[in-house]
């Protein structure tokens, strides 16, 4: 479809002239995109809210959201096989009366939260959407009605309620945002200044206070958000440096590291789809060809149909320069980058990838907001992908190895981690309590807690165990030099864990299992289709690979056990072990 027709059909006149008049600049069109494709990809998810609204909503979602907007989309595109269906207006008014249903008195929502502003702004963003694209249409009065409705009172909460994390104070801030080009209110620029005002972390590597893929993707929509509907363009400076740090933990396959990341995302698997409208964004808005290049990527990726075309249309219709045509490049394949900031290394070569973490958060302390991923290393060759290498030992129940930082020297390195596990003497007789009622409070070693005042107690036979490795890139393969000493006789364990669906050559079973394995030969093999791992040499002097995760999991019944083929090399203090990887 030809621009000029694109921009007939828009039913907001008045966001695209917005969108045009800050980004007048960038006016080329590069990549043809098919138009009746986005239009079909609306029809199907309209289809589906249709059966789900005409069945009853019964639970309050943020998907509901998203849902108005489609229908809003849909309703309003000329080319839509729904165009002006009085079916989507009914469906309209149901999600909306639904909604107005669950505000509380402040206009905010139970979403995960109880009474969220956070959350409510989530879903306020679409909701604004539909009122965007229905904002001239003189067939959906009343349903323009009950969006000024639910915006308005949630508006009120927006502007004066609280939040609990970083990101929080960007969707907020991106929801008044929007909800202010609606329905301009003072109050509204007012609360985003004040929350800018607190400043937005972006280090010079562009990774954000959480460090987290889930949170970058909501910070960078936000920014994108707030910088445009309150011309703030500068913001956008932070959102392309953190593009580019998300494209460089990218696999090739699409996969994104998630080790560093100080929220749940840490153990979990994320995909670089969901940044589909970032990427096209700062591709349009700078003319930026690698930008483009990461969107045309995205585009060709198995998970796209399903996952982003689906919102693509209301999309397009709210934002003009989302739905220009983007300049793209080729996107590069080979380079080594260290974040000193986050102590993560990354390299790639074409279809090869490694990752190098050294940066969990001191002292260690299982909570949400801190970074405890004990994941040191992973390596992705094609398809074939070792997921992940963590280090543990039978010292005192201390837990996995996790590196106090990335010290670089020369083409190395350098992973380290001291632990000292002490026992305690009698108290001072100024610190006893006849009661013997003492502060309850961590060990020194920081594995358990006690009404035992730790730290004014003496302590005595203190052992030592020092973990140290030394990463370096070979021209033919990736080396890992293990070495723990101290205290004799400790029992290692180094586990390598592979994804599920490959098979493993040269490994043998550990006592019959499926899913434990050691090295039976010098060089083993991982295999998953035509791609292959190699590895070795394996030692295996003791079975003690269990209850790695040490005595803060074990007393929760907590496992930090990840699903694949387990690979171990065992040994005992003083161990030292050279691991090559190819």
């Amino acid at each position: 479809m030809k621009r000029s027709q694109f921009i007939k059909s828009m039913a907001t006149t008045a966001v695209a002239l917005k969108f045009n008049s800050l980004f007048a600049q960038n006016t080329s069109n590069f990549i043809d995109y098919d138009w009746a494709k986005v239009v079909d990809a609306n029809n199907l998810a309209v289809a589906e809210i249709l059966k789900s609204t005409q069945a009853g909503i019964k639970t309050l979602k943020r998907s509901l959201g998203f849902d108005l907007a489609n229908l809003a989309a849909g309703f309003s595109e000329k080319t839509s096989s729904y165009f002006e269906k009085e079916e989507l207006k009914t469906s309209m008014k149901a999600i909306l009366n639904f909604i107005i249903s669950q505000q509380k008195p402040d206009g905010t929502l139970d979403l995960g939260n109880l009474a969220s502003p956070p959350d409510t702004a989530f879903i306020i963003e679409p909701i604004c959407a539909a009122g965007n694209i229905l904002k001239r249409n003189a067939l959906c009065q009343e349903i323009r009605l009950l969006i000024k409705k639910i915006i308005e009172k949630s508006g009120d909460g927006l502007a004066v309620g609280g939040l609990h994390t970083p990101n929080h104070r960007w969707v907020v801030s991106a929801a008044l945002a929007k909800i202010n080009h609606l329905y301009p209110d003072p109050k509204y620029t007012k609360r985003i200044a004040e929350w800018l005002s607190e400043g937005v972390y972006c280090d010079k590597d562009g990774v954000y206070l959480e460090r987290s893929m889930t949170y970058a993707e909501v910070i960078d929509r936000s920014l994108i958000t707030i910088a445009t509907y309150t011309n703030r363009p500068e913001l956008l400076k932070m959102v392309e440096r953190n593009l580019h740090w998300v494209f460089e933990c990218m696999e090739p396959n699409g996969d994104l590291v998630t080790f560093p990341s100080r929220r749940q995302d840490a153990f979990m698997q994320k995909n670089i789809l969901l940044y589909y409208p970032q990427y096209r964004f700062m591709a349009n808005y700078a003319n930026d060809g690698f930008m483009g290049g990461v969107a045309a990527f995205i585009e060709n990726m198995p998970g796209f149909e399903p996952t982003i075309s689906k919102d693509l249309l209301y999309l397009f219709l709210e934002d003009d320069i989302l739905a220009k045509n983007y300049p793209k490049k080729p996107l590069p394949t080979d380079f080594l980058k260290f974040y000193e900031g986050i102590n993560l290394v990354r390299g790639r070569k074409n279809q090869e990838t490694f990752s190098l973490f050294g940066g969990a958060d001191w002292p260690i302390i299982i909570a949400s907001g801190r970074s405890t991923n004990p994941s040191f290393f992973s390596f992705q060759k094609g398809k074939a992908a070792l997921k992940h290498i963590r280090m543990s030992s039978s010292f005192f129940s201390t837990g996995f190895f996790r590196s106090q930082g990335i010290k670089k020297v020369g083409n190395q390195y350098h992973l380290y981690q001291k632990i000292e596990a002490p026992y305690y003497q009698p108290l001072a007789d100024k610190h006893k309590k006849p009661n013997g009622d003492y502060e309850l409070s961590q060990s020194t070693d920081g594995r358990f807690w006690n009404k035992m005042d730790f730290k004014n107690r003496p302590k005595s036979n203190v052992s030592v165990l020092e973990y140290k490795v030394i990463f370096e890139e070979k021209p033919s393969h990736k080396e890992l030099n293990f070495e723990v000493k101290g205290t004799d006789g400790v029992p290692v364990v180094i586990e390598l864990t592979f994804a599920k669906g490959g098979k493993l050559i040269g490994c043998e079973s550990i006592s019959g299992s499926e899913e434990n394995f050691y090295i039976q030969e010098n060089e083993s093999a991982y295999l998953l289709g035509e791609d292959k791992i190699t590895f070795g040499p394996g030692e295996f002097t003791h079975q003690s690979i269990n209850n790695m995760e040490g005595e803060m999991y074990s007393t929760h019944f907590g496992s930090l056990r990840t699903s694949g083929l387990h690979v171990f090399i065992t040994g005992k203090t003083p161990f030292v072990h050279t691991l090559k990887i190819s």
